[in-house]
């Protein structure tokens, strides 16, 4: 007799449409309520923080308590995120790019809620970053993890975390367009009509939520070209834009990568950045009595287009946005960076706009219109994503008498920074870890080595050394082993680092090794896969920096070390695929 059907195999029975359909409008509900739960919590901990100061605590520091804030936000939003769920660190759009490109769109469920508290801990306190980046991770989660629930495969998983991405952004910004082009175009990476209907219900449906709950987010301004001439210094201000949009992506990396050298625990370093931001903020502009650097800077945004700055003062905040910003994310903390390129490109575009009415004080617009564009420009130029820079600046303003001088600096900024570099500032950090975003077109050919994950080829049999071993020891280690590498293991028994037989001779030839240990010499920068990975991702890692050896560890923000690939493993691994490809393709 047959068994009677679960609920789930009854859906899985239903026509395409009806499912996707039906659980779009189901992460539409979750990341709407997400979003406000998030933005809610954002201005408890503001509050907190700010005007309770901490119910009073920190009355002891006087006039200075606005430098130790974003520490102490640090101190407690740190050790949550690196016991937790590392990949909530940082901001969020990576981490969703990760999970479409080389996890077949899972995400933990756990991330969801981490990355709230987390990002609101980080938001409320201080940090110098936006709240879009961590909700549509959020979102994402959310989308994820129904997908899980119901089984789907990896295509519809992508599907329904874009999904999510889309929801978290129209939530947030009340702009459900933008939502489903976000998504579309930086999550997806394309345009496609059978995924377009999906993200477009769950936009719609968690902006509905939203607006039940606050008045939408608007920056309402209303300006006009005063001459068709402007159109050549719009399209001026968008080179200028993108070599700046450029800068702040290099200098964003660079943040990371120098925190990432400082010899301090993790726990520590985002407690450092939130010190050094706290005395930036405390010696710059404030308004209300909090630092314009410190949050979202919404209300620096609005008066940017309300022509409220001066020529001196806005520059000034562009470069140090761009400062604390990277500080922030570098440092340990997390947040987007969706709302500081509006910020950024609002000053500069400011600062270009009082330039030109100096020069040509009868023929261009005010200030205010240039900041206009150049607050999509920027994100354009970063993001490399013209379309949802467009219709964020018209669904935040209203304001559509500037839609050619804002379509021509958007793209002009778009042009030029894809010229400058093909990694945006979504791409550069995974590019960094060796993952090249793929396009998530479906149909698309895959390579040989893509169709294999790396626990199919690692090797679960792994010599390692200690940190404390003595290099004469480790001498004896190469002899008998005749390796030229091994990962190397801290007290815990967690990688530290990999130290070659490079490292050995080097060390050797500058007399230095009576006395060292394995920790002197090993390189601590590391790169790792993980057993979940595509082998195309991971032979994209060896080849990075030309290393013969990847240790496998058990997941991301993990540095158990579980196997490892060797550059030996390749020729076998490559007939593995080549096997397995035949067997499904006779």
């Amino acid at each position: 007799m047959d068994q009677p059907k679960t609920f789930l195999e009854k859906l899985r029975n239903l026509p395409d449409v009806v499912i996707i359909t039906t659980l779009a409008l189901i992460v539409g509900i979750g990341g709407g309520f997400g979003a406000i739960f998030t933005e809610w919590l954002v201005h408890f901990v503001h509050h907190i923080f700010f005007e309770e100061k901490l119910w009073g605590l920190l009355d002891w520091f006087g006039e200075y308590y606005l430098i130790v804030i974003p520490a102490i936000g640090a101190l407690i939003f740190a050790p949550i995120i690196l016991n937790s769920a590392r990949e909530a660190q940082g901001h969020g759009v990576s981490e969703v790019l990760e999970a479409v490109t080389v996890q077949g769109g899972v995400i933990r469920p756990r991330v969801a809620a981490i990355k709230s508290i987390t990002s609101s801990l980080c938001i409320g306190s201080g940090g110098s970053v936006g709240l879009e980046g961590p909700i549509a991770q959020i979102g994402s989660s959310i989308g994820s993890t129904v997908g899980q629930i119901f089984g789907l495969n990896a295509e519809r998983l992508r599907l329904l975390l874009a999904c999510g991405a889309g929801a978290g952004i129209s939530a947030t910004f009340h702009a459900p367009i933008t939502g489903t082009v976000f998504a579309l175009e930086i999550i997806l990476g394309h345009l496609e009509a059978r995924y377009f209907s999906a993200v477009v219900i769950s936009a719609v449906v968690a902006d509905t939520i939203a607006q039940f709950y606050r008045e939408p987010l608007s920056f309402v301004v209303r300006y006009t070209m005063e001459s068709p001439i402007e159109l050549l210094l719009y399209a001026l201000l968008g080179v200028v834009i993108a070599y700046f949009a450029v800068a702040f992506v290099k200098v964003l990396g660079g943040m990371e990568e120098l925190w990432n050298k400082v010899p301090v625990s993790d726990y520590v370093k985002p407690v450092l950045g939130g010190l050094i931001l706290g005395v930036v903020g405390y010696f710059t502009f404030k308004v209300d009595g909090v630092p314009r650097l410190f949050g979202m800077g919404y209300e620096s945004i609005h008066d940017a287009l309300n022509n409220a700055f001066t020529l001196k003062a806005i520059f000034l905040l562009f470069l140090l946005k761009i400062f604390t910003t990277s500080l922030t994310l570098g440092s340990g903390g997390t947040g987007g960076t969706f709302t500081p390129t509006l910020f950024m490109g609002a000053m500069l575009g400011g600062t270009f706009g009082h330039i030109v009415n100096i020069i040509f004080p009868t023929m261009t617009a005010p200030p205010g219109a240039y900041a206009l564009a150049g607050m999509a420009a920027f994100f354009a130029g970063a993001a490399h994503a013209p379309m949802t820079s467009i219709l964020v600046a018209f669904e935040l303003t209203g304001n559509y008498q500037l839609i050619l001088p804002i379509m021509l600096t958007t793209v002009v900024a778009t042009l030029v920074a894809q010229h400058i570099t093909p990694t945006s500032m979504y791409t550069a950090k995974l590019v960094r870890r060796g993952i090249q975003p793929r396009r998530a077109v479906p149909g698309q050919r895959v390579d040989l080595m893509s169709s294999l994950t790396v626990d199919e080829v690692m090797s679960t049999k792994v010599d390692t050394v200690s940190a404390t071993m003595s290099l004469e020891e480790l001498m004896e280690k190469f002899a008998e082993t005749h390796r030229h590498g091994f990962p190397v293991l801290d007290e815990s028994e967690e990688l530290a680092g990999i130290v070659s037989i490079k490292d050995l001779d080097n060390a050797m030839t500058r007399g230095k090794v009576a006395g060292q240990i394995v920790a002197d010499i090993a390189t601590t920068d590391v790169l790792v896969t993980y057993p979940f990975e595509p082998m195309g991702v991971a032979l994209q890692r060896l080849g990075m920096r030309e290393i013969s050896r990847l240790p496998v560890v058990e997941e991301m923000g993990s540095r158990k070390i579980v196997g490892i690939v060797l550059r030996t493993d390749i020729v076998g691994a490559y007939n593995k695929a080549l096997e397995k490809h035949n067997k499904e393709n006779p």
